[in-house]
């Protein structure tokens, strides 16, 4: 069975479920708040498009998914306002792997319209939300329509186990005792999926759209080591 199709979030909203665990994602997506929002801005007021096509990647499912999408609109509105600027219209595109709880998610967009509405009384521009189920790594979108990509904590996720990895006999990741053929596997497929998702998105993107990418990883240069909340 592929990655793709197996591997997903805990669904719901239990005790177990990834929409009561994340509060580290919450607190990633409030600490890099400032760069989504000078990102935003550079890019609105450049293009000042009419509709502002947005994708957040491995969005999973929970208060988390539309934390990012909240600050982007934000600031979108602040702008127009200052500047007396008619509200563009909103495209978001939430994408994640085919298990995801796109259930819970589009449960949550009612009251996240009506957050809106309370937060902009004078009303903002008509909001658009679709789930597009599939992995990052490959293409997901029509040449030259995305505005704005973010990603939070997911793009550390390979797209499969590398291969030829029978010598790491004991472990089932990279360990102290893994040898360098293991590390070099791993390394050279983040690389590929890495490189493969710029390709993907660079044929998305329009002229002059920009993204976010926030990683998990690590101080150490050890590869092994068990640092890794470091973004």
């Amino acid at each position: 069975m592929k990655v793709s199709e197996a591997l997903h979030m805990n669904v719901g909203k239990g005790e177990t479920s990834y929409a009561q665990n994340s509060l580290l994602q919450q607190k990633v997506i409030a600490m890099t708040r400032p760069i989504v929002e000078e990102a935003m801005r550079k890019l609105y007021m450049n293009k000042y498009p009419e509709r502002l096509y947005i994708a957040d990647m491995g969005c999973s499912s929970g208060p988390s998914t539309f934390l990012a999408v909240s600050e982007i609109i934000n600031v979108v509105e602040n702008i127009c306002g200052k500047i007396g600027h008619g509200s563009p219209e909103y495209q978001v595109f939430f994408n994640d792997l085919p298990g995801n709880d796109f259930n819970n998610i589009f449960r949550f967009i009612p009251s996240f319209h009506e957050k809106l509405k309370q937060q902009f009384e004078t009303g903002i521009g008509p909001c658009f939300f679709a789930g597009v189920p599939g992995s990052f790594y490959h293409r997901l979108f029509p040449a030259n329509t995305l505005h704005f990509v973010h990603s939070s904590y997911s793009l550390m996720w390979l797209s499969h186990v590398p291969k030829k990895l029978e010598g790491n006999k004991g472990n089932i990741y990279m360990a102290s005792s893994s040898p360098a053929s293991i590390l070099k596997a791993y390394y050279n497929q983040f690389q590929k999926d890495f490189s493969t998702f710029l390709m993907c998105r660079s044929k998305e993107l329009v002229s002059g759209g920009c993204m976010v990418l926030t990683f998990l990883g690590r101080r150490s240069e050890d590869p092994s080591s068990k640092e890794c909340c470091y973004i």
